[in-house]
């Protein structure tokens, strides 16, 4: 599967049923010349869309359906009597994730011209691609270097010694301290502040010292970070995004943490300071993780989850208590205290 937009694909000329089986290493049936200009629902598509069939349930909508284009799993059989005069079917390995690409490559919001607006404060000594666009009220540091083909929005600050690498888009209003690092493709959202200082003081006598944080933040390349979360710069050694992270919004990454590869993390989590979270985890909306632990590459740890130990093995953890009636929960209450005081 192609995980580069091919050149020939844009919203105006569409892509053809051919070419959706060549880039995904499909199979066609039907019509390679069909062509498909948008994305849209099954239930309400036409014979310009595109829609992708993923269980039994969408398949079965499919006769009702006036799509001309359907990405659907190997493993899935055409609805008895399919009229391929009409539609055509790119069976692929996996339809979601080919859908979702081409939800990029055909629909994305992402698009704009080369300019310095007026309004755009741009340090002497910074240094800007010609195929940027730095929007009015944006702020670009002393000795930051901002790469080709990126967006800057509205109200952006980039701090001084800042490096941005090519095709990232900053949303209007996030904030990308000093000396920070982005990748290649990164997407920072409204609100979102990289390279704060992290929550780091010594006590002494009853007063808190402030400890300087020396360390930066670098980002990996095809990163996403949500609105208004923050992912704070290490005390010494850097806080560290890998590759293909997702963070979602109002998401809190303390100082010196390190998040491996192709992990996502949900809405309200926090993460606190010299975490080490591993590759390919997903970790649930409001879980909290404590500082200096350890997470294996492979975890998936459930919404509302306190992790209060390191995981050292792959898999599928919680802790959070579901809901349940009042009166019942009372009761259940009741129950562990009685159980502690026999224990006790």
């Amino acid at each position: 599967m192609t995980s580069s937009p091919p050149c020939s694909v844009s919203a105006e000329r569409g892509c053809s049923a051919g070419e959706l089986a060549a880039w995904f290493d499909g199979d066609l049936s039907g019509d390679p010349e069909r062509r498909g200009y948008g994305l849209a629902p099954v239930s309400r598509a036409g014979g310009r869309d595109i829609v992708f069939v993923a269980n039994e349930r969408h398949l079965a909508a499919l006769s009702d359906s006036g799509a001309g284009i359907v990405l659907m799993g190997q493993g899935m059989t055409r609805p008895e009597g399919a009229d391929l005069s009409h539609r055509s079917y790119v069976q692929v390995a996996n339809p979601h994730a080919c859908f979702a690409r081409l939800s990029t490559w055909l629909g994305s919001r992402r698009r704009f011209s080369a300019a310095i607006e007026a309004g755009a404060v741009i340090h002497p000594d910074a240094a800007v691609h010609p195929t940027a666009r730095v929007c009015a009220g944006a702020w670009v540091g002393a000795g930051s270097r901002v790469g080709p083909d990126v967006y800057i929005g509205p109200g952006v600050f980039i701090g001084e010694r800042v490096e941005i690498g090519p095709m990232g888009y900053l949303y209007p209003g996030c904030r990308i301290l000093d000396e920070v690092r982005l990748g290649s493709e990164v997407i920072v959202y409204p609100g979102a502040v990289i390279g704060g200082d992290g929550f780091g003081f010594a006590q002494d006598q009853g007063e808190w010292i402030k400890v300087e944080q020396l360390g930066t933040v670098i980002v990996g390349d095809r990163v996403e970070i949500g609105a208004n979360s923050t992912v704070d710069r290490g005390a010494l050694d850097d806080t560290v995004i890998g590759d293909g992270v997702k963070i979602d919004n109002l998401v809190h990454i303390a100082h010196n943490v390190t998040i491996g590869a192709h992990t996502a993390i949900a809405g309200c989590v926090g993460i606190a300071g010299s975490a080490h979270i591993g590759s390919h985890c997903a970790i649930g909306g409001g879980a909290g993780i404590l500082g200096h632990l350890e997470i294996a590459d492979h975890v998936t740890i459930l919404a509302m989850t306190l992790v209060t130990r390191s995981i050292r093995e792959p898999g599928r953890y919680a802790s959070g208590v579901p809901h349940q009636g009042a009166r019942e929960w009372h009761r259940s209450l009741a129950a562990l205290r009685r159980l502690g005081r026999r224990e006790g």
